[in-house]
This record gives structure tokens, sequence and C-alpha cells, in this order.
């Protein structure tokens, strides 16, 4: 992965800006997800799945705080065992992003949700990112990924785009009182250019063309969760004792 320096560069003012905006979402689309197992892939330091509702609820990535470590490329997750993935900010950031999406796609079950966040290139921060004296430094030296591709790339898999938005209108300043001035850009360009926002979150669905699904019962979904890593088992019992 090459998002070295993204979580310290979400604590500065420039990053609190994005952070709010991509929590606020996260909040308002996985709230009416709904299913058994819900997973977040990368920045465990954000807690993306905190307004969901479903009983089993994790994140994955390379270092800790994660509760399951590993790869995105080689989730070790049973095919078609989660209900929701959360992807924020991962593709961009990925020497495979192909790889991950493909890793994400197996382990849905159909009708599963996909959400990912990402920057958008065709954007007042992508032009920042194609300028930028420092392209090495985070954010900006992600491979940003346009809405169009990526939904290209969700229908060579078979997933359907569900919905999306865009946000984070104002430029990329580095300071709170300057983005603080550009703030009538946030509703503005949600009315007049929408898809130009910073920031974009896009919703994908696993159809399954031609099978009639049946929701299964609560107690069979419980029996069908054990499919899952032994390490998950024990992290969520944890979580749960906690709370």
């Amino acid at each position: 992965m090459a998002n070295t320096g993204f979580i310290e560069w979400l604590e500065t003012e420039q990053g609190q800006y994005v952070r709010r905006w991509v929590e606020l979402r996260h909040d308002q689309m996985v709230a009416d997800i709904f299913g058994f197992n819900a997973v977040q892939i990368g920045l465990p330091q954000l807690d993306l799945l905190r307004a969901n509702r479903m009983p089993f609820r994790f994140q994955c990535g390379e270092d800790v705080p994660a509760h399951v470590l590993a790869t995105p490329f080689e989730l070790p997750f049973a095919s078609g065992s989660i209900d929701l993935v959360v992807l924020p900010h991962v593709l961009e950031f990925s020497d495979n992003p192909h790889q991950v999406l493909r890793e994400v796609e197996r382990v849905l079950m159909p009708e599963g949700s996909v959400l990912i966040t990402g920057f958008n290139p065709y954007s007042l921060w992508g032009m920042r990112r194609r300028f930028s004296a420092q392209p090495a430094a985070a954010p900006w030296r992600g491979r940003y990924i346009s809405v169009p591709r990526l939904k290209d790339w969700f229908t060579l898999l078979g997933l359907e785009t569900h919905m999306g938005c865009f946000g984070c209108y104002a430029p990329a300043l580095t300071q709170q009182k300057w983005l603080s001035r550009w703030g009538f850009m946030e509703d503005a360009g949600d009315r007049w250019w929408p898809f130009a926002g910073g920031v974009y979150m896009l919703q994908a669905i696993k159809r399954v063309h031609g099978m009639r699904l049946i929701k299964p019962s609560w107690k069979d979904r419980r029996s069908a969760a054990k499919s899952l890593s032994p390490v998950i088992q024990r992290q969520t019992k944890i979580q749960r004792t906690e709370e």
C-alpha cells in the first residue's frame, strides 16, 4: 500500500475537512444497509461502520488497530460471506486496485454492497495534485480514479452502480480559516457543478442475474458466519464483551 502518511494528513486542518465529509456520508449510507457481516478495509483508525446495525462489524487492514490483519489483495473471508464492504481511499493508494475489487466481489454475498471513497481527479483537488510541488506527499501521491472509470470496473465484475455523491468543493487549502471562507462552495457546488467535488462516495451492489435470492433466517446466518476466519470470531466476541 502506498498510503504512507495519509493517516497523519487526516489530522491536519486540510485532512479534517475531508475526514468530516467522509465520516458524515458513511454514517448516512451504512445506516440503511442491512445484513449480518460488515467489514471495513483500510483506515482502521476511523470507525466508518459505527452507524451500521449488523451484528458482526469488523475492520481489516495491514496494521493495528485493525481486527483482522491481511492485505486487501487476499482477504481471509469465505466467498459470498460478506454483506457490506467499505473501502475508504483504498483503491487510489493500492498497487493493484483491480485485484482489490476482484477480492471484494468474491467475498460479497449476492445483493451485497460495497462503498468506495476516493479523490476526484476532475476537481480542484485533482488540479492541486497535478501541480503539487510535493507530489510524493500525502494525499497527492495516490493515483486518483475517476467515477466513470470506476463504474466501468464495476460493470466488468458484475457490480451494479446504485448511488453516489460528491463533496468537498472548496479548494485544497491548508488552513481552516480559508476553508471556512470558501464554505459557500459546498451548497453552490452541490447545485451547479455536482460532479466536481474533491471527494466522492460510490455504492455498488453485487447482482447475480437469473438467480432468485431467498434470505436465510437469522439462525441460519449465524451458522454461516462460522465460515469466517476464527480470528474474526474471537475479535467479535471481545468487541461485544467490551460493549
